[in-house]
């Protein structure tokens, strides 16, 4: 029996989604002076316009490019430009994890455009040589449920003729993104700077924004998926409109975590914090036998969202339902020690243990973290 560690982690959260707060957070600092006014009131509306703004620096968004607001998420984001911007041209999806798995679900069974889908199994990257500059794509660039992350944007042509449409949540604000291989950007609040849930943003290059102005897809567009009004890209959601009624509490958390981001530094700063957390459990992982990376690759591991698999010879050799109830119970020693919480791998993939290392974890935690996993995994196989 492994012996119980002492020290816990500060901040016990880690949670790929919603993911923790940045250090130091309080509701007391969250302005409450607009709670409860009218999201079409002009102070309103310039206050979600202001946070697009600092999303943009604090991401390096190109100039150019136009970022709005949608409901739903990052699956909302994605859901909007793929209902508002398919149809034209053939299209490929790469599924490796749950979300790519989805979003090739949507483009055959409700879109009805019968994608090529480029898949892998969970923990391989797939094989992009096959991708077509001719045609659209859609792929997450992380895959938040599989912890495999694009090595690189090699596989995307500089000169294509179809559009990228890449799900970024789990890597914006942790990752460098190719902006120029790349035609739409998607992702949530409630990742990498540990946001409320419930908004997506979408960045659109000028080449998205031609497509657009250019083409009505065939489908009616749901009216909190639609991008486009009878002239083409609805203009006003760039300048802080809103599709539906959002949030304005989730805004105001939103700025906080920016703000925070652009006081560290920048996007610089938040993705050395990032590698830095994925150092330290990576130190772990290679000192401890039972435990090794779902990602195959060392250049396809995700740095935020860690998939771990347990490879004891005891554990492998038992049936994927009792891999589960193991992870389970690691899970809930774990948490009635408070020493961590939410830490088992998405539910559609493979029994294993899932660390989120954005930014908003501290390095400090992480190491606190890993003597109690030992001590859980020991724990729960004596049982």
């Amino acid at each position: 029996m492994a012996n119980r560690p002492n020290l816990k982690p500060e901040r016990p959260w880690f949670s790929s989604g919603p993911t923790a707060k940045r250090p130091g957070w309080s509701s007391q600092a969250i302005p409450h002076e607009l709670l409860g006014r009218g999201i079409r009131a002009p102070e309103v509306v310039e206050r979600f316009a202001h946070g697009l703004r600092l999303t943009r620096d604090l991401l390096q968004v190109p100039a150019g490019w136009v970022l709005v607001y949608v409901p739903g998420s990052d699956t909302g984001a994605v859901e909007a430009a793929m209902w508002s911007m398919l149809g034209e041209r053939p299209v490929q999806v790469l599924a490796f994890e749950n979300f790519g798995k989805v979003w090739a679900t949507d483009a055959v069974e409700h879109l009805k455009l019968a994608p090529e889908v480029i898949a892998a199994p969970w923990g391989d990257w797939p094989d992009t040589s096959m991708v077509d500059p001719a045609k659209d794509l859609v792929f997450p660039w992380n895959g938040t449920t599989s912890g495999v992350c694009a090595p690189n944007a090699d596989f995307i042509a500089d000169h294509r003729e179809g559009l990228v449409i890449c799900d970024a949540t789990s890597a914006a604000f942790a990752m460098p993104l190719p902006w120029a291989k790349l035609d739409v950007v998607t992702f949530s609040f409630q990742k990498a700077l540990g946001g409320e849930a419930g908004l997506g943003v979408a960045a659109l290059s000028p080449r998205a924004v031609e497509r657009l102005d250019r083409y009505a897809p065939p489908w009616p567009v749901p009216k909190v998926l639609r991008l486009r009004d009878a002239k083409g890209l609805d203009r006003t959601l760039a300048s802080g409109s809103m599709i539906n009624t959002f949030s304005v509490w989730t805004i105001e958390d939103w700025i906080d975590g920016v703000e925070w981001g652009l006081s560290l530094g920048g996007l610089e700063a938040l993705i050395a914090r990032t590698r830095a957390n994925a150092a330290a459990l990576d130190a772990w992982v290679g000192r401890t036998d039972w435990i090794d990376y779902l990602a195959g690759d060392p250049a396809t591991r995700s740095t935020t969202s860690v998939c771990l698999k347990i490879v004891d010879p005891r554990v492998t050799a038992m049936a994927e339902e009792a891999r589960q109830a193991l992870v389970q119970r690691m899970k809930a020693l774990v948490e009635d020690e408070g020493a961590a919480f939410d830490i088992e791998s998405h539910r559609n993939a493979p029994a294993g243990l899932r660390i989120w290392c954005g930014c908003t974890v501290e390095t400090a935690d992480i190491a606190a973290l890993t003597p109690w996993l030992d001590w859980a995994f020991e724990t729960a196989l004596a049982e």
